[in-house]
């Protein structure tokens, strides 16, 4: 007998004089029986080891589900048991000698120096920064990269990296891994990120977490559209300027964004 789960065994004769069985073969597919025109041509095993010629499969959506799961299951690996963190936001393009990229790396190694891990896209510029300063100060710089075909490989002051090929699943893990969020100058890339997570909390469908948005001068204008024009329209309330603060001091971002972290591990 096969050791297939599949197997075929042979009909036996009824006793003399009467006439053989109809389906002398029976074929067993699991806990089903086959027999006649029911039993296939192929078996499980031997389909799944046959070499393929079509691969049209690597691009259906039954194949993508499954790579989305998979990169699930090593964010969330990756990063469960990394303890708190702080995520920072910023644009690509911010070189190091801008303002904005010294006060990066000014607020990662803070952040580190608190026993805080810092999270960033693991990109160039204000991520760089923050990532920088954080593996300076010796604590643990996260980049979590995204598949672009103009995007580099993730900034080499991270120490523990992964690189994604959806946004979503990349934001699920921002969003999941940190306690707080810090978000410098940035372009549709920052937007989109600062957004989602003003949503989450605005909808309820996270807890409430610090945001910061750094450099009044740059979110000003932003702002004052949200109180003229959105809010008074109606499509958003005057307690939804609560979500976030604005601040031009790294310090006072620091401790904003840590506030809950920090206020779990004193009670």
């Amino acid at each position: 007998m096969s050791t297939d789960d599949e197997k075929r065994t042979a009909g036996t004769n009824a006793s003399e004089g009467e006439p053989e069985a109809p389906f002398p073969d029976t074929y067993r597919q699991g806990p089903i029986i086959r027999r006649g025109n029911q039993i296939p041509e192929s078996t499980t095993s031997g389909r799944l080891l046959a070499r393929e010629t079509d691969t049209d499969w690597l691009h259906m959506d039954p194949w993508r589900v499954l790579r989305i799961q998979a990169e699930f299951v090593d964010g969330f690996g990756a990063l469960a048991e990394v303890g708190p963190a702080v995520v920072v936001f910023g644009s690509a393009r911010t070189k190091p000698h801008d303002p904005m990229y010294r006060a990066a790396r000014h607020l990662g190694r803070g952040i580190a120096r608190k026993g805080i891990a810092v999270m960033t896209g693991g990109g160039p510029g204000i991520m760089e920064a923050a990532n920088r300063g954080a593996a300076l100060a010796g604590g643990t710089s996260i980049g979590l990269g995204i598949e672009l075909p103009f995007e580099e490989e993730l900034n080499r002051w991270v120490n523990l990296g992964m690189t994604f090929r959806y946004f979503f699943v990349r934001k699920t893990m921002f969003v999941k891994y940190s306690e707080g969020a810090v978000i410098f100058p940035g372009g549709f890339g920052t937007m989109d990120e600062m957004f989602e997570l003003l949503t989450l909390m605005q909808t309820q469908k996270v807890e409430r977490t610090p945001v910061v948005l750094f450099g009044s001068a740059y979110w000003q204008g932003l702002l004052n559209w949200f109180r003229d024009t959105v809010e008074s329209h109606g499509n958003v309330s005057a307690e939804d300027h609560d979500l976030y603060c604005v601040t031009d001091d790294v310090d006072e971002a620091i401790e904003v964004a840590c506030q809950g972290i920090l206020g779990a591990r004193s009670e």
